[in-house]
């Protein structure tokens, strides 16, 4: 009987240990309430704390209290455009992603959370309430912008203008922006709903998409594409490949908008020869190609068949570009004609050396002999002179 009741006041000590180690949720991020425009999308993120790691759920709550009604969202609900992302890594993190809005999707958003463990059951209300947070997302109607023109194609030079003819908020400035980078010195605090920007030279450096946007809440914007043909260069204009390896030559396009096909050409020797088309996917040619640029390899090259010039030539609706690349085919000896050439070089060098010395040697010679016999001729005159002063004194 007292090991029982030892048993039973472990069990009950055990337990008011774990109830004294968990923590109740509580929120350490809420969502924050956005203003969007028909077609475009909200996020609204919250992240919970306690011990146990709190469960996180999303509602859509409409009216007020005490009447009001609560539905809980679910990942692909309404159509697949309700995506709901939820980690519990040391704490709860969930965010809830609402695409394509539609005026219906206005409202209130709740995001609650509770680590109770009768959280769930319906028969059994919960010792611990849900704790709640909560964001709105007010959808408005698409504003309408006026465009002038509506798009600009293969011109040298064009103005564009927009025009807002019904904003769902005050006009707090406005600047235009071209492929998502604004142009800084469009940006204005003008209220005006009306706005222009001139392109003085169209290029494949200022084609793109422009965009006119207003500062109003929340921002709206309308796009003008501004299109001209393709420009393509060669990444390399001249390429140096060995025989029997394989050569790269690649192509890049600019502009806006770029290629939709591109192809490749190797040229005649001369002028009058007629080029050949080069089909991609056979043993020796494969081309691979995207909007941006077009690689074509060659393979096994053959010093006399492939050395040349090639033409790549990128397309689109506007028109066509090119450029050339001369591809210089190297033989496999190749690499070693410098080496040979300091191998000449070297017994050339010796050679002169040593003629050199073969001439300079019977010079030496001489001159030692020349050395050798002037002091025994100058010995023999002063003896004879020796002599004859010899024999005047005798006399």
């Amino acid at each position: 009987m007292g090991t029982n009741m030892q048993l039973v006041w472990g069990l009950v000590a055990l337990f008011c240990f774990h109830r004294t180690a968990s923590r109740t949720a509580g929120f350490i991020k809420s969502p924050m309430s956005q203003a969007k425009l028909v077609g475009y999308s909200a996020t609204l993120h919250c992240e919970a704390i306690g011990e146990p790691i709190p469960e996180i759920q999303w509602w859509f709550v409409e009216g007020e209290e005490p009447v009001e009604t609560a539905s809980q969202l679910f990942d692909g609900a309404r159509e697949e455009r309700v995506h709901i992302n939820t980690t519990y890594v040391r704490h709860a993190a969930s965010s809830l992603a609402l695409r394509s809005l539609v005026l219906n999707d206005t409202g209130t958003y709740e995001c609650r959370a509770s680590n109770d463990p009768d959280r769930n059951r319906p028969r059994t209300p919960p010792k611990v309430k849900w704790i709640r947070t909560q964001a709105n997302i007010i959808v408005f109607k698409k504003a309408l912008i006026m465009t002038e023109p509506a798009e600009v194609n293969n011109q040298t030079s064009a103005t564009l203008s927009c025009n807002l003819t019904n904003p769902a908020s005050d006009i707090k400035g406005h600047y235009w922006s071209r492929s998502g980078k604004i142009i800084q010195d469009t940006k204005s605090t003008s209220s005006s709903p009306h706005t222009h920007y001139t392109i003085t030279k169209i290029d494949f450096h200022s084609a793109g998409i422009y965009a006119c946007v207003f500062l109003t809440d929340p921002p709206v914007e309308e796009t003008i594409e501004v299109r001209i043909p393709p420009h393509v260069s060669a990444y390399k204009h001249s390429e140096n490949s060995n025989e029997n390896d394989m050569a790269s030559l690649m192509c890049i396009s600019h502009g806006y908008p770029l290629p939709t096909d591109w192809k490749w050409y190797k040229l005649g020797k001369t002028p009058t020869d007629a080029k050949m088309f080069i089909i991609n996917g056979t043993e020796k040619y494969r081309i691979r190609s995207t909007p941006n640029n077009s690689t074509l390899y060659i393979e096994n090259l053959d010093i006399n068949e492939d050395m040349g010039e090639y033409e790549c030539i990128g397309e689109n609706d506007l028109g066509r570009h090119m450029d050339k690349i001369h591809l210089r085919v190297r033989s496999r000896l190749a690499a070693l004609w410098p080496f040979l050439g300091i191998v000449a070089e070297v017994i050339i060098l010796i050679t002169i050396i040593f003629i050199y010395e073969k001439r300079r040697k019977p010079d030496e010679i001489n001159d030692d002999d020349d050395s050798g016999s002037a002091p025994l001729k100058s010995n023999a005159a002063t003896n004879h002179k020796d002599k004859n002063v010899r024999q005047r004194n005798s006399n």
